[in-house]
């Protein structure tokens, strides 16, 4: 979109169409530049509606914001901001300690080119499972989540009706091999570890981090990695799969964690599921996490039957459920479309300021 403006400009300066030197002139020409402009914008927003902040921000957070706003912003930039960082630090400290401390002595888990400590029992899991939710919880309250409301469906609502009782309380007894939700920004995270302290699905890096690195490892987390060394690795829908078994059958075991979804959204809208939580055919939790704001958006029931057979099919279910349950609108676009939206947006992050122009 930047270099079409660009294109447009000079094209209208070459032809010499107008005067550059006429006020009048000028004025004409750029009217509908910018009313092109605006309307292009409000396109993509209808068209990536799924992206789209609903907060005072505005797009990419360079939307115009009035002084009172400014003022806040300034205040919470040296008080509340140092505070909370320094807070964050300190429960990321105390955590890769007790990490640190609990696994000393342990040989990690090297299988399929892996590395994490999930594997662990007795009363160092329990040490690190149990002191990882409350702190996550913590950061969360640090980081100004003070109240977490929490909705519990009963999945019986769910069965088929026309399934026996017997049948429903078997199926309800089964435990499941992962937890999927939808997903709005890095926060996610924090909160389905004080809630399930499950297993995810991270980048390599992650592993290679200070602090961060060990913490994955005691999460039990998946590492997605390009290239692998070995001639019979699974792949990491190999290895989640095989978690997700394995956590559906051992008690023990951690659940994965997925967001099938393979992208953020501004959590009004669910977004095409992929298959690799369901490709196990194990019960799942769905979960539909929600963001209650006023002016910055932080944002940017299991299921039975033969559908277990079909992963596309269970995936589409679930994502039916959630949507229900949520009040969320389903949406057919995905990652791809997220890219061209963003691009857009960042080839236009000085429209605000050209159709809003400051008063002298």
């Amino acid at each position: 979109m930047g270099s079409e403006l660009n294109g447009i400009t000079s094209k209208t300066a070459k032809t010499g169409e107008s005067d550059p030197n006429d006020d009048d002139a000028s004025a004409k020409d750029g009217l509908p530049l910018l009313e092109s402009a605006a309307e292009g914008i409000q396109e993509h927003e209808k068209k990536f509606a799924a992206f789209v902040r609903n907060d005072v921000y505005g797009s990419m957070g360079c939307g115009k914001l009035p002084l009172k706003e400014k003022l806040l912003l300034g205040i919470a930039l040296v008080t509340l901001l140092p505070i909370r960082l320094v807070l964050v630090m300190t429960i990321l400290v105390v955590y890769y300690l007790i990490c640190r401390i609990f696994t000393l002595f342990s040989t990690p888990n090297l299988e399929d080119e892996q590395e994490d400590f999930a594997h662990l029992g007795g009363c160092r899991r329990a040490v690190i499972v149990q002191s990882g939710r409350f702190l996550s919880r913590l950061l969360l309250f640090t980081v100004g989540f003070y109240w977490i409301n929490e909705t519990h469906k009963d999945s019986a609502n769910t069965q088929e009706s026309s399934k026996t009782e017997s049948t429903k309380q078997s199926e309800q007894q089964e435990r499941p091999g992962a937890v999927v939700s939808n997903h709005l920004s890095y926060l996610d995270i924090f909160y389905h570890m004080s809630s399930s302290f499950p297993s995810f699905v991270a980048k390599r890096s992650v592993s290679k981090l200070p602090l961060i690195g060990l913490i994955g490892k005691c999460l039990g987390c998946v590492y997605v990695q390009r290239e692998s060394k070995s001639s019979d690795f699974k792949g990491v829908a190999g290895i989640v799969t095989d978690r997700i078994r394995n956590a559906h059958q051992n008690e023990l075991a951690p659940m994965m964690m997925l967001f099938p979804e393979g992208t953020t959204s501004n959590g009004d809208f669910l977004l095409p599921f992929k298959t690799g939580a369901f490709l196990a055919g194990a019960p799942v939790v769905p979960v539909i996490l929600r963001y209650s704001y006023q002016r910055f958006s932080p944002a940017w029931d299991s299921i039975s039957g033969q559908e277990k057979d079909n992963p596309k099919l269970y995936a589409n279910n679930v994502r039916k459920l959630m949507a229900s349950e949520g009040g969320l609108i389903l949406s057919d676009i995905g990652l791809a479309e997220k890219r061209i939206y963003l691009a857009a947006l960042n080839g236009n992050n000085r429209l605000p300021s050209v159709l809003h122009p400051k008063n002298d």
